[in-house]
């Protein structure tokens, strides 16, 4: 798997509506300056994303977006998977976005095991990992941006 620009865009702009969940919307404005996304790339984005269901839009001079559902009903695989296609590594083993592989004995093939194994590591990972995961993360790593550990006796 290999993250586009526009599935990184697409996280990290949910990340800030799942960050601001609580029914009021987010200026596009904002969050492109948040994320330093361009605007317009940004409302494709956006788009793709409504028309996924991960979000909704407000229009109007006090519109903007928020998320459709709660951040912990919207995983990780579900957006890559709208936004970028496969998660496996190579197609020859995806499970939504299979294609024929040029080896001669796709059943005898050793890197496609490895390959599949690969899959299914990203798979649980992504599937498991949620918006509210993400914001919960963010906080962490906001608190202690350099992994060490402060304790206070």
């Amino acid at each position: 798997m290999k993250l586009s620009v526009r599935g990184e865009y697409a996280l990290r702009a949910l990340l800030v509506l799942s960050q601001n969940y609580s029914g009021e919307v987010v200026r596009i404005q904002t969050i492109s300056e948040q994320q330093n996304i361009p605007k317009k790339f940004l409302e494709q984005i956006l788009n793709e994303l409504k028309a996924l269901g991960a979000v909704e839009s407000k229009r109007g001079a006090g519109g903007g977006y928020r998320l459709a559902r709660p951040p912990a009903e919207i995983t990780l695989a579900s957006v890559i998977r709208h936004m970028t296609g496969a998660l496996a590594p190579v197609s020859c083993v995806s499970d939504r976005f299979y294609e024929r592989c040029t080896c001669p004995d796709e059943a005898r093939c050793a890197i496609r095991e490895v390959m599949k194994e690969a899959r299914e590591a990203v798979v649980g990972i992504m599937e498991r990992v949620t918006l509210a995961d993400l914001c919960e993360r963010s906080r962490r790593l906001e608190d202690n941006p350099d992994g060490t550990l402060d304790y206070v006796i």
